[in-house]
């Protein structure tokens, strides 16, 4: 096995945990704010405080990692994930919702180290397959989309405090990741004597490629987020069991991270913003399955073209980011993008539990629909842009 081989597997073994760790909050985070929550509208809370916990920290990190490597940053990650699972097994036992948010928003920081995975990917494949090694890199969430939801389950009545095993198995798979990211090996920091020849942020925003590839991800994460989040509700208030809730988000993932097998592919086949707007194209699908019907097999395949749709957005959208910068230009790039990506996600997650205990699931998928209708008519744009300027004499 080459070193690029080697990385590249590590790096989706890693993913498989941190997905791990996701899932498994996602699949709880509804039930445990309802039973912890003062009010029916703050049950998704928890998953608010994580995403602000990614949001608020992603850019500072972004450029940490940028000093110190990418190693060092994972494996502190890591340490991090540990703390914040502690704190929510803590507020479990004292069945405390402000130790449980605070404790989300710890975990939310491993998750903005985490999602640097894709763009470490892009360090050690070689440039024209880059494409390929995000994608098979974010293959490895299809591992963690089906083991957290278990382990949720598995720890729900481990111990005295219905959840606190959960928590409990989730900082023993961050344990793993440790011991995991101790052998990554990703070229060294390239922020340097030249790091001053980088373009400021401004300048790097106003590229129509960069609102591009930050509107593909934060669109797609917001989007799926906003129904991922709300399902397990939903699916309590139409009188389904919470093994049925498990059974959907285990599909979820598996559809949002089993096509980054191919998804790269196609990309490189078929260019970057026809993979982005098949997803916008599939997600809406989705939320129409969703309209069709309560049952749960519409809630499977609803869930299950969201994270299709969600795979060829993030996926694409990471893809053009990288025509958006230099080296140089690396880490403020990735930062700012990922910063836009989590305060979608939070703006979504935030009004997720409220929109789907107060108006409902039929009006979360309109809201969700015409907002792609949106987002679709500025990636055509952009591609009609494209499109002439390549045209024009050099």
């Amino acid at each position: 096995m080459t070193t690029t081989s080697r990385n590249l597997l590590l790096l989706a073994c890693c993913q498989a945990l941190l997905l791990t760790n996701s899932a498994g909050l996602i699949t709880m985070n509804g039930l445990v704010g309802y039973a912890l929550a003062p009010t029916r509208a703050l049950a998704t809370l928890g998953v608010t405080t994580y995403v602000l916990g990614s949001a608020l920290t992603t850019m500072p990190l972004s450029r940490w990692m940028a000093r110190v490597g990418r190693r060092r940053g994972f494996m502190t990650g890591a340490l991090i994930n540990v703390l914040g699972c502690g704190l929510a097994a803590l507020a479990m036992y004292l069945h405390s919702f402000a130790l449980y948010c605070t404790a989300t928003a710890v975990i939310g920081i491993y998750n903005a180290i985490g999602l640097q995975y894709r763009f470490a990917a892009t360090e050690v494949a070689a440039p024209e397959h880059r494409a390929s090694a995000t994608s098979l890199v974010l293959a490895g969430g299809v591992v963690g989309g089906f083991l957290g939801p278990w382990m949720t389950r598995a720890g729900q009545h481990l111990l005295p405090s219905e959840f606190l095993g959960s928590f409990a198995l989730l900082a023993l798979v961050a344990l793993v990741a440790l011991a995991l990211q101790s052998q990554v090996e990703v070229p060294p920091p390239q922020i340097g004597a030249h790091a001053r020849d980088g373009r400021r942020l401004g300048l790097i925003a106003r590229q129509p490629a960069f609102l591009v590839a930050a509107l593909s991800g934060a669109l797609g994460y917001g989007l799926m987020n906003l129904l991922m989040t709300a399902t397990p509700l939903a699916m309590t208030f139409c009188a389904h069991p919470y093994g049925a809730a498990v059974l959907v988000i285990q599909l979820h993932v598996l559809g949002m991270y089993a096509p980054a097998f191919f998804t790269g592919r196609l990309i490189e086949r078929f260019d970057v913003l026809t993979v982005i707007g098949a997803g916008i194209a599939v997600m809406v699908a989705g939320s129409v399955v969703a309209l069709a019907g309560i049952t749960v097999g519409h809630f499977v395949l609803s869930m299950v073209l969201v994270g299709l749709g969600w795979n060829f957005m993030y996926t694409g959208g990471t893809v053009l980011l990288g025509e958006a910068h230099s080296v140089e230009e690396k880490a403020t790039a990735q930062g700012a993008n990922d910063f836009l990506v989590f305060s979608t996600m939070g703006v979504s997650s935030l009004t997720s539990g409220a929109l789907v205990s107060g108006a409902g699931w039929e009006v979360m998928n309109w809201v969700a629909i015409a907002v792609l209708v949106a987002g679709a008519l500025g990636v055509l744009a952009f591609a009609q842009h494209r499109a002439r300027t390549r045209l024009q004499p050099a």
